[in-house]
């Protein structure tokens, strides 16, 4: 009975006591951190013994510039030679490159390395680090209530980068003039690699900042831009000013006519004026002559009026020495 306890104990212990021969174990070296073309790209390392490896080398778009597979020798170990840099192009541009050896036995277990491609190898000069740009575009001016287009370009190493925006773009929001942060992350669209655009339709009046946080590799990048929104749009306000300009025309044609008017009315006023001045003139004259016709006639009456009181005088006489 007691042997028969016994005999799966030791079973157990001699188990645990083996050494673990499937341990994961993959390691990932380069010959060099900086490149310049015509240089060799030399990767080494270990892994299982005999092993299936993927070396994979990502260009800064993210893009798969070299793929190739090898077998690790009988004591797991490996060397070899990736990729002879080319003169940059299009498809090989300046640039921090991302070389991973993948292990097809370890449960896809994977190392990466980061390596400059640039015209000089003087790593001081040449530091290996990603860089990722975010550039936001949105209308200065919009209307509440009616949709506009937001749109984001990431770029690293001035390519184009691309991703999932759900992603890539996990923690962008826009501040609303109020101070409450909406989330954006799932309204984005791709329009390209590595171009996405967001419709949104603010809700309140006042200035809108949309905050773009793109996230690759571990690297983050912030891009920002504010829309002013307005109680209407610029076709409403067009309108607006067309029907003024349309006004301010009205009203310029008719001050022209009354200024036509004035100016006719001014000469009519010079004439009156003229006109005034001249009989003024006339009826000084004719005063000055009734002046003189009145002194000639009281120089005429008055001999006749004396003769005349002298008839009258001797006329009462005689009638008063007949009674």
């Amino acid at each position: 009975m007691k042997s028969e306890i016994v005999f799966p104990i030791l079973i157990v212990l001699l188990f645990v006591n083996i050494p673990n021969s499937f341990s994961e174990e993959l390691e990932l070296f380069t010959n060099s951190k900086v490149y310049s073309p015509a240089h060799t790209l030399q990767v080494y390392g270990k892994g299982l013994p005999e092993e299936n490896l993927i070396i994979r080398i990502f260009a800064p778009d993210e893009s798969i510039a070299k793929f190739d597979q090898i077998t690790t020798e009988s004591d797991g170990s490996f060397n070899y030679g990736l990729l002879t840099w080319p003169q940059p192009s299009t498809n090989f541009p300046y640039g921090t490159y991302t070389v991973e050896v993948i292990s097809t036995e370890q449960n896809g277990i994977s190392q990466k390395i980061d390596v400059k491609f640039s015209s000089t190898t003087e790593l001081l000069d040449v530091p290996v680090e990603r860089i990722i740009n975010t550039l936001v575009f949105a209308p200065e001016i919009a209307a509440i209530n009616h949709p506009i287009r937001v749109f984001v370009q990431i770029t690293s190493d001035g390519l184009l980068i691309g991703n999932e925006p759900s992603e890539l773009l996990e923690t962008t929001h826009v501040h609303l003039p109020s101070g409450v942060s909406i989330p954006l992350s799932n309204s984005f669209n791709t329009l390209h690699q590595g171009l996405y655009f967001v419709d949104y339709i603010p809700r309140e009046e006042g200035t809108h900042v949309f905050h773009v946080v793109a996230f690759s590799q571990g690297t983050t990048s912030h891009g920002s831009v504010a829309t002013n929104v307005l109680s209407q749009d610029l076709g409403g306000i067009s309108d607006q000013i067309i029907t003024l300009n349309s006004v301010l025309d009205d009203t310029s044609k008719e001050l022209n006519v009354l200024k036509s008017e004035i100016a006719g009315f001014d000469t009519t006023l010079d004439r009156a004026s003229i006109q005034i001045e001249e009989n003024i003139g006339t009826i000084t004259t004719s005063v000055k002559f009734i002046s003189e016709a009145s002194s000639q006639l009281n120089a005429l009456m008055f001999p006749i009026i004396a003769s005349i009181g002298l008839i009258v005088a001797l006329q009462v006489a005689i009638l008063t020495r007949r009674r």
